[in-house]
């Protein structure tokens, strides 16, 4: 059935992200046991704990709504986490897999950033401000995590993967 008004478009932008985020608490558990650097290791933990968080905060704004969570598949992060597997399937566990995990981690990252400024700005449209804040705290959690990722490449593992490739 088409989609017809905004706050249709709202709920499919939510299933969205409620798909693609348990589509990544299924990956993170594979990235982390692959990671040889024990701060990316932290790194995969503490997003999968994160995730579940923002898990919860989807169900509370669907709960809020009366709407069901699920009902939509995101294809885009169906990709990116085979994309990962490619990944991990190519690669034995190395400074060089760390490198690369970061790169797929980013690329979650970004999508999800995207995902979740877009339905912020839907719901801060609507009316909806508890869900807007809610949506914002993800989008703030996503940043910070992108930002961390790019940190542990830039001083540690990008640095061991030239020379263990070297």
């Amino acid at each position: 059935m088409p989609k017809e008004t905004f706050e249709d478009l709202y709920v499919e932008e939510l299933q969205d992200l409620y798909s693609a985020e348990n589509m990544i608490l299924k990956a993170l558990p594979k990235m982390r046991e692959a990671a040889t650097h024990d701060e990316l290791k932290r790194a995969f933990q503490e997003h999968e704990e994160q995730t579940r968080g923002q898990v919860q905060r989807l169900e509370q704004i669907f709960q809020k709504l009366g709407k069901d969570p699920h009902g939509k598949v995101c294809k885009a992060m169906q990709g990116l986490v085979a994309e990962g597997q490619e990944l991990l399937s190519e690669h034995q566990p190395s400074p060089v897999l760390d490198a690369g995990l970061i790169g797929a981690a980013q690329r979650v990252e970004h999508y999800e950033m995207a995902g979740y400024g877009t339905a912020r700005n839907f719901a801060q449209r609507l009316g909806h401000d508890d869900a807007a804040r809610l949506l914002q705290e993800t989008l703030d959690e996503e940043g910070e995590t992108d930002k961390k990722l790019t940190r542990i490449a830039e001083q540690v593992v990008n640095r061991d993967a030239v020379q263990a490739g070297a």
